[in-house]
């Protein structure tokens, strides 16, 4: 039952989570998050070997999967945590599934680094590979990492720089400043992630001075979705950040673009890092079709 294997995911997380409210400092909770999805995606991470291949100077990074095509892949973790190896089950298991060489970076996290670090990082990261010869097929992302993959495709875009076949979205967090209904409607339904907490996220990563949350300059969802590659994204029924997907589908359609959103009944916010959940499987294989088609 989906409500049995939520169960014991909320239990597991919340015993989790709690350290992280007890007066962890924030390299403490970055380690934590890192173990944790280790732990909910041992085999995936097991696999997950680099590549022998350069990546851009001054950003640190691994290449994972093996193909003669590219991809680019933002990490999620609200712009304050996460990284290659946090999430080298979930970006091993998508690579492998389409048989693509995934480039994923740590690019540099808030409130050491604010607004526009990450998404520079992210921009650089992309021009990097097409000065290399290697035009990715495809700029994936996963939660905060969405946001970051879709400025980047509008980015390169606004810049005359040639664009991937494909935007990949996993639970996309796409407006910081959570205006969709789901943000109140699925707090106490969604286990991962919180309305308090995303909020205190977006402040580190804008901080005072920067942009207000809804600018497109941190909230793509609000910026110019024309002229983009035809966009997939999966999100859970019980995502808190689902909202962002079904607004991002009405933008995009509006502005002439092409979208395949896929919603999964009862799942939660970035469920495809759950490696043993069967429409964890059942997404990534179809991400794969998708990036294998681009």
């Amino acid at each position: 039952m989906v409500e049995d294997r939520l169960a014991l995911i909320r239990e597991r997380l919340s015993e989790v989570s709690m350290t992280w409210q007890s007066g962890s400092t924030l390299d403490e909770i970055r380690r934590s998050f890192e173990a944790y999805l280790a732990e909910v995606g041992p085999r995936g991470a097991a696999m997950a070997e680099p590549c022998c291949q350069a990546i851009p100077p001054g950003i640190d990074g691994a290449w994972i999967g093996q193909g003669e095509r590219c991809a680019l892949y933002c990490h999620g973790g609200g712009f304050q945590i996460g990284g290659v190896a946090s999430h080298a089950s979930l970006i091993t298991r998508l690579a492998v599934a389409a048989s693509m060489r995934m480039l994923a970076f740590d690019y540099r996290l808030a409130p050491e680094h604010r607004y526009p670090a990450a998404i520079e990082d992210a921009f650089t990261a992309y021009q990097w590979l097409l000065d290399i010869g290697e035009k990715p097929a495809a700029i994936v992302g996963d939660s905060a990492g969405g946001a970051l993959a879709l400025q980047t495709a509008q980015r390169a875009r606004d810049a005359g720089l040639p664009l991937p076949s494909r935007i990949v979205l996993i639970s996309p967090w796409l407006d910081l400043s959570m205006q969709s209904d789901s943000y109140i409607e699925l707090a106490k339904v969604d286990p991962f992630s919180k309305p308090a907490q995303l909020r205190l996220m977006a402040k580190a990563y804008v901080g005072r001075e920067g942009p207000a949350l809804d600018s497109p300059l941190v909230s793509p969802l609000w910026g110019d979705l024309s002229g983009l590659p035809p966009i997939v994204a999966h999100s859970g029924e019980a995502d808190i950040t689902v909202g962002d997907s079904f607004k991002l589908t009405e933008r995009v359609l509006e502005a002439g673009g092409q979208i395949d959103l896929q919603v999964f009944p009862g799942m939660c916010h970035h469920f495809q890092i759950y490696e043993a959940l069967p429409e964890a499987k059942e997404s990534i294989d179809a991400l794969g079709h998708a990036l294998r088609a681009a």
